[in-house]
């Protein structure tokens, strides 16, 4: 790591108190929304997609898109 970087235990330490607090959340919107107004789009997205995951079951195949055991299922 570079010498400038603080101690791992304090920089866990303020992640910490940040998730906590909700900021890790806000500061991951607020970088998304500047990204995509510099992309010339709208800050808030107005559509999503969601996909299908393979759950993972000893007993169900293999899923071999994900190359994981278990089965396709939605949650």
């Amino acid at each position: 790591m570079p010498a400038d970087v603080p101690a791992w235990d304090r920089v866990y330490a303020y992640f910490r108190r940040w998730r906590e607090h909700g900021l890790i959340t806000k500061f991951h919107d607020r970088l998304r929304d500047r990204v995509r107004m510099r992309a010339g789009r709208e800050a808030q997205p107005t559509a999503g997609i969601i996909d299908a995951q393979s759950v993972r079951a000893a007993s169900r195949g293999y899923d071999g898109g994900k190359k994981v055991p278990g089965r396709k299922g939605t949650s």
